[in-house]
């Protein structure tokens, strides 16, 4: 059997926003949109490669927070896990693999063309942060 890899997916989160990156690469995914961040490489924990992943792809520092409840298959061996996570320094830039960045408010989460793999995981994100509503807010009290 063959052992999972992990690709670490981030749910960057800042002023109510989520950050959300189009892919410029491969041919088959460019155009359509995800969660930036990347494969755990061997020795190296999820949230440092969330760290390390952002730095190199958005040219930003940022801390993991959480892991989001779930686990989504990619292409075999990949598996994606999610975590929150919060910009520290810099403004985020496509820099490796994507030719657009989009902050998106909670009723603007699904006006892009998620990718169909992240598509279940931005679900249970917008369901974590922001709660149960129509539009991804927590109903009002």
């Amino acid at each position: 059997m063959t052992e999972r890899i992990v690709v670490v997916g981030a749910a960057l989160l800042d002023g109510g926003r989520l950050l959300a990156a189009r892919r410029s690469a491969p041919v088959d995914l460019a155009g359509r949109w995800e969660l930036p961040g990347g494969k755990v490489e061997p020795g190296e924990t999820p949230d440092r490669a969330l760290v390390r992943e952002l730095r190199e792809e958005l040219g930003v520092g940022t801390e993991a927070v959480r892991r989001v409840p779930g686990e989504w298959p990619l292409r075999p061996p990949y598996v994606l896990h999610v975590w929150t996570a919060r910009l520290i320094t810099g403004v985020p830039r496509p820099l490796q693999d994507h030719d657009a960045l989009r902050w998106l408010a909670p009723h603007e989460v699904w006006d892009v063309d998620w990718l169909d793999q992240d598509v279940p995981a931005v679900k249970e994100v917008v369901r974590t942060a922001w709660g149960d509503g129509p539009d991804g807010h927590a109903p009002s009290a």
